[in-house]
């Protein structure tokens, strides 16, 4: 099915998601963005169905063809102080005020969000495979993401964050349980299967 351009008849219409929610260190990275109305390109999709390469290719194209756009992030002691749901949506907050217009909608992904100010908006389940500016800011967050977790792999290369991006892999776990957690990792997220904490 193709990606839909607007849920809404607003001109400023704003998609926004997030990368990260499921990660066991480093930030949450929202991103929004509002598409103009003849932007089209064949990848554009949910960016967990692209590859690394082809959301590498498509993040300067969205950032140079959108209207505006914008990228919010919320650290892991953040997340351990307000819970990764309200952190999800704190850094949606975020890439809303980052961007350089104010939007009159505002299309979620996922089923909850908090009032951005007095914009109106609408929650989308799987919204990043329906409508265009939401796929284009799921692109955005998790391009934003990888780098700042390959720029945290330099300070603790242990847990090859360069590849897992701080998901709870079985390599990350192998890891945390060999090295311990450090600075970076989420204390409020179950670090290890019950059956192997000390």
């Amino acid at each position: 099915m193709p990606l839909k351009r607007r849920y809404s008849k607003s001109k400023l219409e704003v998609g926004t998601d997030e990368a990260g929610r499921g990660c066991l260190s480093g930030p949450v990275v929202a991103a929004a963005v509002i598409l103009p109305d003849d932007f089209k390109h064949p990848l554009l999709n949910d960016s967990k169905k692209l590859t690394e390469k082809q959301r590498a290719m498509l993040r300067p194209l969205i950032e140079k063809h959108a209207v505006s756009f914008g990228v919010g992030v919320v650290d892991e002691k953040e997340i351990d102080e307000i819970n990764i749901l309200q952190a999800s949506i704190l850094a949606m907050h975020r890439s809303i005020d980052a961007m350089s217009k104010v939007p009159d909608f505002i299309i979620v992904d996922g089923n909850k969000f908090n009032p951005y100010k007095e914009v109106a908006h609408k929650t989308i389940i799987k919204g990043d495979a329906k409508f265009m500016s939401i796929a284009a800011a799921s692109v955005l967050a998790k391009t934003y993401r990888d780098a700042i977790m390959e720029k945290l792999h330099a300070e603790y290369v242990c847990y090859n964050w360069k590849k897992n991006k701080g998901y709870p892999t079985k390599e990350h776990r192998a890891a945390i349980a060999k090295h311990g957690s450090c600075c970076y990792h989420r204390k409020s997220f179950q670090l290890l299967p019950k059956e192997t904490d000390t």
